[in-house]
């Protein structure tokens, strides 16, 4: 079950949301696509995942039938990608991608965390979300050897569409099983609807600038990486090493959430993560790169963990309401970042800017999340991370 959601996770996020950013130096190579075009369809997928997101939550379909859709839907759009050459076309097969991809992320995890929470070994569930890491190294491994290959991009797409259609095969009759009302969040979302207030704020605002900060280099550290040194065997391991530290990361993070509350480990991945985004602007070079590809990817998975925990803490039964608001700020900032980054990159020619833009607007939630909780707010702390 958990090898399940592994794999059905990697499909959602390795393929669906972030193949495109190790296949975006071969388009800008062989298809002549710009930073801005990029940008675009980077945001298209974003704005996509946004929609999914919000629709997942009230959307009267069983998580199972979900997951197997948004899988389809996932190998058919990503093949789309390299059959068609419109661009048009692209921004509508993207914006379909990360709509199926925050469908399987979303119901993935409800259904493979309800079944797996009675046999109480955490190890397992974090299994569950090593798969957003595995999903990333493998892509940036495949992409890695198409550029050795000189395979086009267009053929890349199509393959990980076919690679996307025998993952869900292999797992479809896992996510078979009758479920027991129409949706599991939407069972659990029931209840009078909350009030906000200012840690409700608070929390949202600093996810959302969680999803501003860490998508910039998500986006374009591998294009980064090519700026500073061209030989495809050097900046292509950029992003199997965003994707290793993730694994890494999600896996060590069941140990360290033991020790510490969540609040503080979310502030201190957003101070590491910070620290990552500015590294290639504070020296420039690919040691630099290669640092902020580990510093990114180390944290961002414990941050999604983390704040969904810390909500589920601030805001005990209403907490679907509150991770459903952090999830919406977290895809605004996710879709606002590569735009900036386009008019910043346009402007002056690098990523500097937008990388600085992105480092202050992590310390600046890290400052706001170390502020105490307000007065009568929940103080579930490490003990209360199971």
């Amino acid at each position: 079950m958990a090898a399940a959601g592994l794999a059905a996770l990697a499909v959602a996020m390795g393929i669906g949301r972030f193949a495109f950013t190790p296949i975006l130096p071969m388009m800008q190579e062989d298809a002549g696509l710009s930073i801005a075009a990029g940008a675009w369809l980077a945001s298209a997928n974003y704005l996509g995942y946004l929609v999914g997101a919000l629709s997942a939550i009230r959307a009267p379909i069983r998580p199972e039938h979900a997951i197997r859709g948004g899988l389809v839907t996932i190998a058919l759009a990503t093949a789309g990608m390299g059959l068609y050459d419109s661009f048009a076309l692209w921004m509508l097969l993207r914006t379909l991608a990360g709509v199926a991809s925050a469908w399987v992320l979303v119901c993935t995890s409800a259904w493979c965390l309800e079944r797996l929470a009675p046999l109480r070994r955490p190890l397992l569930e974090s299994m569950v979300f090593a798969g957003v890491g595995a999903g990333i190294a493998l892509a940036g491994a495949a992409c890695l050897s198409f550029m050795h290959l000189h395979t086009t991009s267009a053929r890349a797409w199509v393959v990980f569409g076919i690679a996307s259609l025998v993952v869900t095969a292999v797992i479809w009759r896992v996510f078979g099983g009758a479920g027991q009302s129409a949706t599991l969040l939407s069972r659990r979302g029931s209840g009078p609807e909350p009030g906000w207030n200012g840690e409700w704020v608070r929390l949202t605002l600093c996810y959302g600038a969680f999803g501003f900060g860490y998508i910039i280099p998500a986006t374009f550290l591998p294009v980064m990486a090519r700026r500073v040194i061209a030989d495809p065997a050097v900046f292509g391991l950029s992003w199997p090493l965003f994707g290793a530290a993730a694994i890494a990361s999600t896996l060590l993070a069941s140990a360290v959430r033991r020790l510490v509350t969540n609040r503080r480990l979310w502030i201190a991945s957003h101070l590491v993560m910070a620290v990552g985004v500015a590294l290639p602007v504070i020296r420039p070079g690919i040691a630099a790169t290669m640092l902020a590809a580990l510093c990114v990817g180390g944290t961002f998975m414990v941050i999604t963990m983390v704040g969904m925990q810390e909500a589920r803490e601030v805001a005990t039964a209403r907490a679907t309401a509150l991770m459903a608001a952090m999830t919406s700020a977290f895809a605004l900032g996710q879709i606002a970042g590569p735009i900036a980054a386009s008019a910043l990159h346009g402007r002056g020619g690098d990523f500097s800017p937008a990388l600085l833009l992105a480092g202050a607007v992590l310390l600046a939630s890290a400052g706001a999340l170390w502020s105490p909780r307000a007065p009568g707010v929940s103080r579930g702390g490490s003990s209360g991370v199971e």
